[in-house]
């Protein structure tokens, strides 16, 4: 998979746009004179003259598990000195993973032409780690092994499983999740989410979903994060278009929220 990487750009201009679609949120006042594009779906840009750019590519979240973890967060990619060529390039935003009867699924990856945020991992089911991921995701019940690891160090790891009805909370871009904890029925802690300003204003992106417990659920990282369920209840999605993980449950996992790709020119 082609990823970016960063080269000494001195020298080199601004990129310039001639058009998009797929409807992004277009802001000419909130960082002003530069222009933002905001995808909340996919789409395309077309670059008319190659150059520098600031951008953040978020990938879906994970999902939660059925007896298990919560979902990791999406890839967090951002860098203030992207290298765009001219021509189209294809915004791809990610979906966050979802769920069937008995496991959750990774998010699916964002992209900005082959600049990629990866999509998050799924908590782990019963006896089952939690998958890798931009963020892992969170061990499942009745197994102690870590939970899933970033990939690319997109994120953070997964919480450990605990052995009991606790499973880990997932992993997001600024913190790892916690373990559970089987001896008093609670799940972990989603990863804390990052905060970025690329929009003009400071938003966290990117939390973790709580693990699911038979008493009580995981908190979702930073409030983004989808909740964990417990014996009574399910749990919560992860936020739409912050790239979060959903939260895991006793009796049903929850969805990711969906991804982002947001590209500032000027």
């Amino acid at each position: 998979m082609p990823l970016f990487s960063p080269v000494s750009l001195g020298g080199i201009g601004k990129a310039t746009v001639t058009g998009t679609t797929g409807s992004p949120n277009i802001n000419t006042t909130a960082r002003a004179p530069k222009t933002v594009y905001r995808f909340n779906g996919s789409g395309s840009i077309t670059i008319g003259t190659a150059g520098t750019a600031e951008i953040l590519v978020l990938g879906g979240g994970g999902a939660g598990t059925l007896a298990g973890g919560g979902g990791g967060a999406g890839g967090h990619y951002y860098t203030s000195s992207a290298l765009l060529p001219a021509g189209t390039l294809t915004v791809t935003v990610g979906a966050g993973g979802g769920t069937s009867s008995n496991r959750g699924n990774n998010g699916f990856s964002s992209a900005l032409g082959n600049i990629v945020g990866l999509g998050g991992g799924a908590g782990g089911g019963n006896n089952v780690p939690g998958f890798n991921g931009g963020s892992g995701g969170g061990t499942g019940y009745n197994i102690t092994t870590a939970g899933g690891s970033t990939v690319l160090s997109q994120g953070n790891n997964g919480g450990a499983g605990s052995g009991g009805a606790a499973g880990g909370g997932g992993g997001g871009a600024g913190g790892t999740g916690s373990a559970g904890n089987s001896s008093t029925g609670t799940g972990g802690n989603g990863g804390a989410g990052t905060a970025n300003s690329i929009t003009g204003s400071s938003i966290t992106r990117a939390g973790g979903g709580g693990g699911g417990a038979s008493s009580t659920g995981g908190t979702g990282g930073s409030g983004i994060g989808g909740n964990g369920g417990n014996d009574a209840g399910a749990g919560t999605d992860g936020t739409a278009n912050t790239g979060s993980g959903g939260g895991g449950g006793s009796n049903f996992g929850q969805i990711g929220g969906s991804g982002q790709v947001i590209i500032v020119i000027g």
